[in-house]
């Protein structure tokens, strides 16, 4: 129950909802149940002349009890009856029959449409939160969850969710009222068969709980299947490029077909359980008819005076419409199960903590004005301890250049500046002030990031530039550009600025993307650069002009570079070689080669591309 009403929270109006689907329901279920009502008087002018009209001759005493209401309709109508005749009688209940189905219909509709709208809104509401808890997780959280996984979260786990809590609304107000309508209508007809038919339901209820039993266990490994599902098929279109150069289609086939394999057997469980509540539940519904028949059928044949034929026959067809709410309280555990396990996931997620938060009292930093400096710096990455024991001083308007052997830790002790991932050990300061004391969104404000990899999105040139930040010109973009050596082929696309780059910017070159990351980064002039590998991917004449891009971003500018060019590692002011996380040397490029040390060994290598 607690996962429900966790569920149930993001339904909040939910009183605005809630109150006129309440009052709603119970009009829809007073006139569908007098519909029932209406039956007793018809079949007493067709088949029971002598009685008709003569009832009720007294107008009954006030009191709430159904009862009263329906000998009120019984008083009026013989009154009717008296002066109308009989065939005037049943032209009278007819059109009543017909006005009562009118109203029920019409507020049952009204209903289904506060219901729908109490759906949509839960679905937004979830979808929202869900999704701004997964973009306030640390980075590193990415890079242990499949993202398949998550996304399977954040659509299909949502989407079953969300029929979860209206299925469960339904279940507690519409089902039961009409329930209880009926329950009270077959009590006032009769209320001997009604006992005896009450002995029979929980019979019905014992073998459905047996059916929908575990459900919701196989409902849980059924969204984490599928999670896995959407994972591979995620790995495989993205990697289609090396999936087609190595053959590599039957092996990826073979792991999604495995898991989708996997996912329809616990599917075809799943609805083997659901559908069998079905027909289980109809089939004892017909048998407690049956037994109704057998047992009211002989009170009529006795002649016993606790029920007339007329009404023996209306509490037939009232008896039959109480079994479709019950059908539907049956059907819907299984759904409601289904939703209470993808809940469980979705919830699961959204209480996944961030590693890195904001200090209750972070302060903000406008500019860089001394220096970034690391104090006895140590980064684990689970149990493997990837950064040991760093010190290092990165002056204002200084060009640092981090070389040294693959697996050594230089993009993990790049990624601790913008606070991708928090250190373990020893503090990052900024002009002497702990970056964990700075609020991210300041912190960040103050750089721009170049990665190896040019990641791009969906929309247009200048969007993918401005990228969400608010108050730059057109001019302003340009002059990024100009600076990124962007401007020229961009002017030259269709439409310009304006023109849609594709999924990940497909429709660009490998150059073209990371002169607009490049953009993208000098935008808004920050006094801090972090450039990790960008021109590593690049072929020679994109990296010429990336390279070109790059200089004029790293000037006057205090630059972070994990670098493979020997002129921008040999122009920067100081050289850190880092091997197996620690800082092994450090100078500039003169000092470092005459060392003798491990920058001369990856010189000698031919480890960094010449100019």
């Amino acid at each position: 129950m607690k996962t429900y009403f966790r569920l149930l929270s993001f339904a909040k109006p939910i009183g605005k909802f809630a109150t006129p689907y309440f009052v709603f329901t119970l009009l829809y279920a007073l006139f569908n149940t007098l519909v029932f009502t209406m039956l007793i008087p018809v079949l007493t002018v067709l088949f029971d002349k002598e009685s008709a009209g003569a009832a009720v001759t007294e107008l009954p005493k006030f009191d709430w009890t159904f009862k009263y209401f329906l000998n009120l309709f019984n008083y009026n109508f013989n009154q009717y009856t008296l002066a109308h005749g009989q065939k005037g009688a049943l032209t009278f209940v007819s059109v009543t029959l017909v006005l009562c189905v009118f109203l029920s219909n019409l507020f049952r509709y009204i209903s289904q449409r506060i219901m729908e709208n109490l759906r949509i809104h839960t679905l937004f509401n979830l979808r929202k939160q869900l999704f701004k808890s997964v973009t306030g997780l640390h980075l590193n959280f990415f890079n242990s969850e499949r993202k398949g996984d998550i996304l399977a979260k954040l659509s299909s786990d949502v989407q079953v969710v969300q029929y979860c809590i209206t299925n469960t609304l339904q279940v507690i107000v519409r089902e039961p009222t009409l329930i209880i309508g009926y329950m009270i209508l077959l009590f006032s007809i009769s209320a001997k068969l009604t006992l005896f038919t009450v002995l029979l339901l929980p019979v019905s209820g014992v073998v459905i709980g047996r059916i929908v039993k575990k459900l919701r266990t196989k409902a849980s490994k059924a969204q984490f299947s599928f999670g896995l599902m959407v994972s591979h098929a995620d790995e495989a279109i993205s990697g289609m490029r090396i999936v087609k150069a190595f053959n590599a289609a039957p092996y990826v086939r073979g792991k999604f077909d495995a898991e989708n394999e996997h996912y329809s057997k616990l599917n075809r469980s799943i609805a083997r359980r659901q559908q069998l509540a079905s027909p289980v539940s109809e089939f004892l519904g017909v048998l407690t008819l049956a037994g109704i028949l057998i047992y009211g059928g002989n009170l009529v044949l006795d002649n016993d005076a606790s029920i007339s034929a007329a009404e023996f026959i209306t509490y037939i067809g009232a008896f039959s419409q109480l079994l479709r709410p019950a059908k539907a309280i049956s059907d819907s555990f299984s759904n409601i199960n289904q939703g209470l396990a993808a809940g469980e996931r979705v919830l699961d997620l959204m209480d996944t903590k961030s590693l890195v938060n904001d200090a209750p009292k972070a302060v903000t930093v406008a500019d860089l004005n001394q220096s970034i400096s690391f104090k006895n710096v140590d980064f684990f990455y689970g149990e493997k301890q990837i950064l040991k024991n760093i010190n290092l001083e990165l002056p204002k308007g200084k060009t640092i250049a981090l070389v040294g052997p693959s697996g050594g830790g230089k993009s993990t002790l790049l990624d601790l500046i913008p606070r991708f991932a928090d250190p373990q050990g020893g503090a990052i300061y900024v002009d002497g002030t702990d970056i964990r004391e700075v609020s991210q969104s300041s912190l960040r404000s103050l750089m721009g990031v170049v990665n190896q990899e040019s990641i791009l999105f969906n929309d247009s040139i200048y969007n993918n530039i401005v990228f969400g930040r608010q108050g730059f010109t057109q001019e302003e973009v340009e002059r990024a550009a100009r600076i990124a050596n962007a401007h020229e082929f961009i002017v030259k696309t269709e439409n310009g600025y304006h023109t849609n780059i594709g999924d990940r910017g497909n429709k660009l070159s490998g150059g073209q993307k990371q002169r607009v990351c490049i953009a993208r980064a000098v935008l808004g002039n920050p006094p801090i650069m972090l450039l990790d590998e960008a021109t590593s991917a690049l072929d020679t004449e994109s990296e010429k002009l990336v390279q070109e891009a790059l200089d004029h971003l790293m000037e006057n500018r205090t630059t972070l570079v994990i670098a493979h060019r020997l002129s921008t590692i040999k122009n920067a002011d100081l050289i850190v070689v880092l091997e197996s996380g620690r800082i092994v040397e450090a100078g500039n490029h003169e000092t470092l080669v005459k060392k003798g040390g491990l920058y001369h060994k990856l010189i000698s290598m031919q480890s960094f591309e010449e100019a």
